[in-house]
């Protein structure tokens, strides 16, 4: 893995200039569970091409991180996730961050990997870089009042370090299989889903 940093509630001064000179970074976040209004936000992790990680502790209760807002929310710096509706919707619901422009991983792969039922990033980073990630923290506790755990940490960075070479191999995917177009469309309805998640519509599609 390469270096990994860590803050409490924004980005340093040094590290905020540092990405802001990227032109892509991975982001993800860590949450209590699943649904944004009930479960908190306990880490962002950003993510640099070369790999230089830093992940962002949120504290209880936190409302704003200027750092991460004027950074995921710069228009010439394109954010990475993996399943990218969720994370918008978290980050926009506890730091009123509106997250642009994005790339989503598993979207691009969804629409490139056809051949494949399997989309998850543990998948994705096996196939197209040949490492297996492990996942076994991924379910614990992210709120914890402590430190966290080394293997919260190294899954934490893990989530978000392989993310800008995976969109360029799945944008590469996409262009080669005339796909590319519907993929850029398909991520900029992203912040309408997530605007929907938030008002707790559901089937607005459906006949």
């Amino acid at each position: 893995m390469e270096k990994v940093h860590f803050c409490e509630q924004d980005l340093s001064a040094e590290l905020f200039a540092h990405y802001q000179q990227q032109s892509v970074l991975g982001v993800d976040t860590e949450t209590m569970g699943l649904i944004p209004a009930r479960d908190r936000l306990c880490l962002v992790q950003i993510s640099d091409a070369a790999g230089q990680a830093t992940l962002v502790k949120i504290a209880q209760g936190q409302r704003v991180a200027p750092h991460l807002q004027q950074l995921l929310e710069a228009p010439n710096i394109l954010k990475i996730f993996h399943y990218a509706r969720f994370d918008l919707a978290t980050l926009r619901y506890h730091l009123h961050i509106h997250v642009q422009p994005i790339f989503c991983t598993k979207i691009a792969s969804k629409l490139a990997r056809t051949y494949s039922p399997k989309h998850g990033l543990k998948d994705l980073v096996q196939e197209l870089l040949g490492i297996e990630l492990d996942k076994q923290a991924q379910s614990s506790d992210w709120g914890r009042p402590d430190a966290l755990s080394p293997e919260q940490l190294a899954y934490a960075a893990n989530d978000v370090i392989y993310l800008p070479k995976m969109a360029e191999l799945l944008t590469a995917m996409l262009r080669r299989e005339g796909r590319w177009e519907l993929a850029q469309q398909c991520f900029a309805c992203v912040p309408t889903l997530v605007s929907l998640d938030l008002l707790h519509y559901q089937a607005v599609f459906e006949h």
